[in-house]
């Protein structure tokens, strides 16, 4: 069985990688479209939203219509930004195996 040393090692180890990619996750940005390009959103690795275009011709649309329009998109980005998000936590956490079943 590995020493506590070793394992508190490891577990700053696994922290400061943990760290770099939140910084990373942050930077990342994904595009996300809707409605034939009519809803346009950015949002970052981490979940944040940085920006929502709205073409204004569609805004002329069913009200229903633009607002299904937007929340599918808004879905759609925060589900790609946790996939991703988790994705990357895997590989960065992964490298990690603590003994005993923890």
């Amino acid at each position: 069985m590995a020493g506590v040393g070793t394992l508190l090692k490891q577990a700053q180890k696994m922290q400061r990688g943990i760290e770099a990619l939140q910084a990373e996750l942050a930077k990342k940005e994904i595009d996300v479209t809707s409605g034939g390009g009519a809803v346009k959103i950015k949002i970052n690795g981490a979940g944040k939203f940085l920006s929502l275009a709205i073409d204004p011709d569609f805004l002329k649309e069913d009200a229903k219509v633009v607002s299904d329009t937007v929340l599918t998109a808004v879905q759609d980005a925060a589900k790609q930004s946790k996939d991703y998000n988790d994705a990357e936590m895997q590989k960065v956490t992964s490298a990690f195996k603590l003994p005993g079943g923890f």
